[in-house]
């Protein structure tokens, strides 16, 4: 489910872009040092959440699915906001007051982001061609 998430998460800041090759699962075991099965399920659960399309021997890619894209970026916030709220639940902080510190929190936080970051240049990736990720099995 980690693997899972950062897929999202690069999807939705768009360090993978629609339809862009993704490498082959044991270049993706190799690149985060997991256990070849474990990407393999990785990949499954990303194909069976439509967030991948593997067609034939041909190299995996992300969906072009308008919907599918659009979604992973609610899920992920609903994901970030159920937990926070958990979080906080028992501190009793009138939401006035909660409002007030998350926009200061995020406005230091957007200040702090380096200017010359560029999410790509981390992306999953092949090395020598951001939009070749190598085929599926190999």
């Amino acid at each position: 489910m980690q693997v899972v998430r950062l897929f999202k998460e690069k999807i939705v800041t768009g360090a993978l872009q629609p339809g862009q090759t993704i490498p082959s699962r044991r270049e993706l075991a190799a690149l985060l040092k997991i256990n070849p099965n474990t990407a393999q399920r990785a990949y499954k659960e990303m194909e069976d959440q439509s967030l991948i399309v593997t067609e034939g021997n041909s190299p995996s890619r992300i969906t072009t699915h308008l919907d599918v894209l659009s979604g992973i970026r609610t899920e992920l916030l609903s994901e970030s906001v159920e937990a926070f709220v958990a979080s906080i639940r028992n501190i009793d902080v009138p939401l006035d007051e909660l409002l007030e510190l998350i926009r200061r929190q995020y406005a230091t936080a957007q200040a702090n982001i380096q200017p010359d970051y560029h999410p790509s240049s981390h992306s999953l990736s092949h090395p020598n061609n951001p939009s070749e990720g190598g085929s599926r099995d190999d």
